[in-house]
């Protein structure tokens, strides 16, 4: 019996600022929030090492226009409700196999730089 090979390679996204109307509060309701988003997604792009080919990887400035599409174009209440639909949204239009996904909110507490939630999770669990 042989084994296949498979191979998991990480593209990182740090730091993409994402204005999005989001917050429990009612005065976080009246203005876009600038939010930071920090991706790390898994997936097998071992092909774009020999192809040089941008159709056999994760493109990630789709990803990042992606994300900004679905944080501009949605409103939610809270930090994890967005990241849930935002996972949800990358693992149907893009082959990664496994995502850890960041949303910093900055300077929206007196007594703290930013508030940051973070989520791992493989495809098929949400």
């Amino acid at each position: 019996m042989t084994c296949m090979k498979y191979n998991m390679d990480k593209i990182t996204i740090n730091g993409l600022v994402v204005p999005t109307l989001i917050g429990v509060y009612d005065f976080e309701r009246t203005q876009k929030t600038p939010l930071i988003f920090d991706i790390d997604m898994w997936a097998d792009i071992s092909a774009a090492m020999h192809s040089d080919n941008v159709e056999d990887t994760v493109d990630y400035a789709k990803v990042a226009e992606f994300v900004q599409h679905v944080a501009d174009t949605t409103e939610y209440l809270l930090l994890e409700a967005l990241a849930g639909e935002v996972m949800r949204q990358l693992f149907t239009q893009f082959p990664i196999a496994r995502i850890c996904l960041a949303i910093t909110k900055p300077n929206i507490l007196p007594q703290a730089d930013r508030v940051m939630v973070t989520f791992t999770r493989e495809r098929g669990e949400i």
